[in-house]
């Protein structure tokens, strides 16, 4: 993998809005959202509390909520919002082309 490639993860419309998908590239393992307000991004795919998958979560707004624990983030930033979490999310850059999802992955 090139360093800080854009990477095609989905078709936009793939995704609901106010929802998540999981997207897995190389050995790495990433969540893909969108917001209510129509706006997509991404973080890693773990929850950092225990490694539980977040495209098993709930999204709320602008919030993901760990489906094992309900410990919650902020999307956009990756911050943890409410405990169990305590460390926050590595978030990606995302664009949107031609209904295609981009990820830049470092």
């Amino acid at each position: 993998m090139a360093p800080s490639e854009w990477i095609e993860a989905c078709e936009a419309d793939e995704i609901e809005n106010e929802d998540v998908i999981r997207f897995d590239y190389s050995d790495r393992t990433f969540a893909i959202y969108r917001t209510d307000k129509d706006e997509y991004y991404a973080t890693d795919g773990y929850c950092t509390h225990e490694k539980f998958h977040l495209s098993n979560g709930l999204v709320m707004g602008s919030t993901i909520e760990c489906p094992k624990h309900n410990g919650r983030f902020e999307i956009s930033t990756g911050q943890a919002k409410r405990a169990p979490v305590c460390i926050d999310l590595k978030t990606y850059p995302v664009k949107v082309e031609t209904g295609k999802v981009y990820i830049k992955i470092d």
